[in-house]
Protein backbone atom coordinates (compact mmCIF):
# COMPACT_ATOMS: atom_id res chain seq x y z
CA UNK A 1 0.00 0.00 0.00
CA UNK A 2 2.93 2.54 1.23
CA UNK A 3 4.72 1.56 -2.07
CA UNK A 4 1.63 1.92 -4.46
CA UNK A 5 0.74 5.58 -2.68
CA UNK A 6 4.20 6.68 -3.32
CA UNK A 7 4.21 5.80 -7.38
CA UNK A 8 1.13 7.58 -7.38
CA UNK A 9 2.47 10.54 -5.64
CA UNK A 10 5.65 10.36 -7.76
CA UNK A 11 3.36 9.85 -11.09
CA UNK A 12 1.18 12.69 -10.35
CA UNK A 13 4.00 14.90 -9.85
CA UNK A 14 5.84 13.76 -13.09
CA UNK A 15 2.44 14.56 -15.09
CA UNK A 16 1.55 17.85 -13.26
CA UNK A 17 5.39 19.05 -14.69
CA UNK A 18 4.69 17.56 -17.74
CA UNK A 19 1.58 19.42 -18.30
CA UNK A 20 3.11 22.45 -17.27
CA UNK A 21 5.92 22.37 -19.46
CA UNK A 22 3.71 21.54 -22.13
CA UNK A 23 6.06 18.50 -23.72
CA UNK A 24 3.58 16.41 -24.13
CA UNK A 25 4.57 12.90 -26.31
CA UNK A 26 5.20 9.52 -25.78
CA UNK A 27 6.45 10.46 -22.49
CA UNK A 28 3.85 12.20 -21.07
CA UNK A 29 1.27 9.41 -21.94
CA UNK A 30 3.24 6.85 -20.42
CA UNK A 31 3.26 8.46 -17.10
CA UNK A 32 -0.59 9.30 -17.22
CA UNK A 33 -1.10 5.91 -18.03
CA UNK A 34 1.09 4.39 -15.13
CA UNK A 35 -0.22 7.18 -12.94
CA UNK A 36 -3.97 5.72 -13.61
CA UNK A 37 -2.91 2.06 -13.24
CA UNK A 38 -1.38 2.96 -9.91
CA UNK A 39 -4.53 5.21 -8.73
CA UNK A 40 -6.60 2.57 -9.43
CA UNK A 41 -5.20 0.77 -6.91
CA UNK A 42 -5.63 2.61 -4.43
CA UNK A 43 -8.44 3.57 -2.03
CA UNK A 44 -9.26 6.37 -4.31
CA UNK A 45 -10.71 4.63 -6.98
CA UNK A 46 -14.12 3.83 -5.32
CA UNK A 47 -14.72 7.28 -5.28
CA UNK A 48 -13.51 8.60 -8.64
CA UNK A 49 -15.48 5.72 -10.43
CA UNK A 50 -18.55 6.51 -8.45
CA UNK A 51 -17.94 10.95 -9.69
CA UNK A 52 -17.16 9.67 -12.90
CA UNK A 53 -20.17 7.46 -13.30
CA UNK A 54 -22.22 10.76 -11.25
CA UNK A 55 -21.19 12.79 -14.41
CA UNK A 56 -21.95 10.67 -17.26
CA UNK A 57 -25.52 9.82 -15.58
CA UNK A 58 -25.92 13.92 -14.95
CA UNK A 59 -24.80 14.26 -19.08
CA UNK A 60 -27.33 11.86 -20.59
CA UNK A 61 -29.73 13.17 -18.54
CA UNK A 62 -29.89 17.13 -20.30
Amino acid sequence: MAVTVSLVALFGLVLFFLLRSKSLGYGSAFTAAAFGFFLASTGASGPINELTAAVIDAIQSL
